[in-house]
């Protein structure tokens, strides 16, 4: 006879109620092993070995080649260079927009999000019609009589590349940690610098002793991505020319898909160099600050702004907002433009580069088969970011933390260095060679959008689970409803903007990831749009840049229609998104 379940022991009930969900943990975990881990591994197995033998030899190789170390070099220096600038440029934008009312405010806000709509790798198109010796600046100079272009070669505004390339990323970038910025100020208590203010302390003491020091944790935040982020990003030097850079040099000898210890002693520096960076970073500025961050009782929506100071910070952030958009133009006007050969705005528009686009084999398969990517991609992610977030927020089961860090990992982590654990483990001999990027990549690139992007399902589900009490649940279930049905009738409605927002911006930026698309996919029939965008840039057709522009302007509409609807259901919450 059976034992009511009443009478049993606790700890029986215990280990019955949470045997399933410790084995969707287990599961977690496996996935996030075999398909984050172990390519790392390989990673860092392929760069320690040579003849079939521990050793440093290819890491020594590395550190003995000027070239390969000025390269890494001119890496930490683009990263550090674009993370101030955009320190530099979203402090006073947080601190103006959280201090602040003034009109159109809400209006100047959701522009700042704009450059997030376009990869600096599509915009990166356009930057050669604006700096080019007899491109629009110049054109534009002449016209206001500052130069003459009849008299010698006129400046090349490009130079090496480094310059465009630091602000291409700073002006895709900046939103990242204004995100993050806003959201922290928002939640500082006022009376803090009330208090210091009140003891004689003046508005940039303040800042300095009280404002910055509380800001840490939120700058550490973006400014951790946006500093990975420069650090290996692909894309944008390829596009812009300037490719002295370690991502550009593992790139190149990953496409040629040769598995070989100098290329992965180098994809290993950098990614030691980022776990570096990362806990420094943590350390320095990620720490708390040991105060009680909550709004106090006398938090104020902000101070209004006169006639006056409204115009001056129309004209700030109408500024930034308008060189952010630029690049953006520049790839509209190029995809519909019919003729434009020196003059400031196209001779002619047409609309037969989209519809090019859209009819010819090879740019709609590669459509078709982002679509399918990230379509597939994104239900991975749901599943695993809401039950994930479950067993963090409902259950708080054994190794919860650690499955957190587990998933926030990939944030921390280059896109283009985990392409190159990918590329290791299904080499030619290996046991997953059959889903490698010389057969059929279709798994391979979803498995790594969806490790890619998966921390966003899990921290915007967590976020809404958190504002739901459990009470409602346990209603639901003292009247009946089954665990299932309770969660389904009550948890999903209620977290349903959570769903939607984080799964339309995992979609739209697995339709426009680069580094995973230019390294593991290999084929021309299994290339997604940014592969394309890229080969038809460097192809010899004609209208190659334009074809280009109008995939960029294509995956433009993706990711601005689902990144306006998410900051809508998110509103502030949108930044802990992009928190690692």
């Amino acid at each position: 006879m059976e034992t009511p379940a009443a009478e049993k022991p606790f700890w029986q009930r215990w280990i019955k109620q949470i045997e399933p969900l410790a084995a969707g943990e287990l599961l977690l975990f496996c996935f996030v092993g075999v398909f984050f881990f172990y390519p790392l591994f390989k990673v860092v197995q392929t760069g320690l070995m040579f003849e079939g033998h521990f050793s440093f030899y290819w890491v020594g190789r590395l550190f003995s080649n000027r070239i390969l170390m000025g390269q890494i070099a001119n890496s930490f220096f683009l990263a550090c260079v674009t993370t101030g600038l955009c320190v530099l440029l979203t402090l006073p934008m947080a601190m103006v927009s959280t201090r602040y009312q003034f009109r159109g405010q809400g209006f100047l806000t959701m522009l700042l999000l704009a450059p997030l709509i376009l990869p600096p790798f599509v915009g990166a198109l356009s930057i050669k019609r604006y700096l080019g010796q007899f491109g629009i600046l110049n054109l534009v100079l002449e016209r206001v009589g500052l130069l003459d272009l009849s008299e010698g070669l006129p400046p090349d505004w490009l130079g090496s590349g480094f310059w465009v390339v630091a602000i291409l990323q700073t002006l895709n970038l900046f939103p990242i940690l204004y995100l993050n910025l806003s959201a922290a100020l928002a939640n500082l208590d006022p009376s803090y610098g009330e208090a210091a203010r009140n003891l004689g302390a003046g508005p940039l003491r303040v800042f300095w002793r009280i404002t910055l020091p509380l800001l840490r944790p939120g700058l550490f935040a973006g400014g951790a991505i946006v500093f990975i982020w420069s650090f290996t990003d692909v894309g944008t030097p390829l596009m812009v020319g300037y490719e002295q850079l370690a991502s550009v040099k593992v790139f190149k000898e990953l496409a040629r898909a040769d598995v070989s210890g100098r290329t992965y002693s180098l994809v290993l520096v950098m990614l030691v160099l980022s776990v570096v960076f990362y806990l420094l970073g943590k350390l320095v500025f990620g720490r708390s600050s040991g105060v009680d961050m909550a709004k106090g009782a006398s938090a104020s929506a902000g101070h209004p702004l006169g006639p006056l100071g409204t115009a001056a910070v129309w004209v700030f952030l109408g500024a930034v907002i308008f060189t952010a958009v630029l690049p953006h133009v520049g790839v509209v006007l190029t995809a519909v433009s019919g003729r434009w050969i020196d003059t400031i705005l196209p001779e002619r528009y047409t609309m037969d580069h989209i519809l090019f686009v859209l009819r010819q084999p090879d740019t709609r398969r590669a459509i078709l088969n982002s679509l399918l990517y990230a379509a597939l991609s994104t239900g991975a992610d749901l599943v695993i970011g809401l039950a994930a977030a479950w067993m963090l927020v409902r259950r708080r089961l054994l190794g919860a933390r650690l499955l957190d860090l587990c998933l926030m990992l990939p944030l921390a982590v280059p896109g283009v260095i985990l392409a190159a654990g990918y590329i290791a483990m299904t080499a030619p001999g290996k046991l997953l060679e059959a889903i490698g990027p010389m057969r059929n990549p279709l798994l391979i690139l979803v498995i790594a959008y969806t490790i890619r992007r998966a921390p966003f399902v899990v921290r915007a589900v967590t976020a809404g689970l958190q504002q739901i009490p459990e009470a409602l649940e346990a209603a639901a279930r003292n009247l009946g409803a089954g665990p299932l049905r309770a969660v389904g009738k009550i948890t999903l409605p209620l977290i349903a903007a959570n769903l939607i927002a984080s799964g339309l911006l995992t979609f739209s930026y697995a339709m426009l990831e680069v580094s995973d698309s230019l390294v593991l996919a290999q084929l021309r029939e299994h290339y997604p749009i940014t592969k394309e965008i890229y080969t038809q840039a460097y192809s010899a057709n004609a209208d190659a840049v334009n074809i280009a522009a109008a995939l960029g302007v294509l995956g433009m509409l993706v990711l601005g229609g689902s990144l306006a609807t998410a900051a809508i259901l998110l509103g502030r919450r949108l930044g802990a998104i992009f928190r690692v």
